[in-house]
């Protein structure tokens, strides 16, 4: 599968500050327009536009646009979903749910960022010591760890204020 390069120039947008979709040289792009079902493997940066079904693997920055479509597993550093996305999540850094942004799966990430509006619906598995080498089929049979608090109750506060005002009338 041929990677695709993407030259960028100091372009500005209409209110002259500089567009932050401009990818960084050699990074990977699959238009708005384009549809492509497989494995991507992507050894740099890379946007998903589009429509994508299968399984991707991205060692640099993948961001997945407001308007795409992805029903894939998908691997990576940083992680930004923008779109939808139907499928398992492994960000080892970070995954970034924004405002348009809809997951519908489960992750496993090492730190998470759910901006306002951002959807998800299924398990997410936050490591910020790093992620686990167990394989994903393994962690969904771990249960998860529980912390169990013991409760005791509490002297009552308001018995002892009304029997020390009650010697005072």
């Amino acid at each position: 599968m041929p990677e695709m390069a993407v030259e960028t120039t100091e372009a500005a947008s209409a209110n002259g500050v500089s567009d932050p979709l401009l990818l960084e040289p050699k990074a990977t792009v699959l238009a708005r327009e384009d549809m492509l079902s497989g494995k991507l493997t992507l050894k740099g940066p890379g946007q998903v536009l589009g429509n994508f079904n299968g399984e991707i693997e991205c060692d640099g920055d993948l961001l997945i646009g407001a308007e795409a479509h992805v029903e894939a597993d998908i691997r990576g550093s940083r992680i930004t979903v923008s779109g939808l996305v139907r499928g398992k999540v492994i960000a080892s850094n970070r995954l970034k749910i924004t405002s348009s942004g809809r997951l519908e799966g489960d992750a496993t990430v090492g730190a998470l960022v759910v901006q306002e509006g951002g959807v998800h619906y299924g398990v997410i598995r936050v490591h910020p010591e790093g992620i686990p080498d167990t394989p994903l089929e393994r962690l969904s049979q771990i249960p998860a760890q529980s912390t169990v608090v013991t409760l005791r109750p509490a002297p009552n506060a308001v018995g002892k204020v009304r029997k020390f005002w009650g010697e005072f009338f």
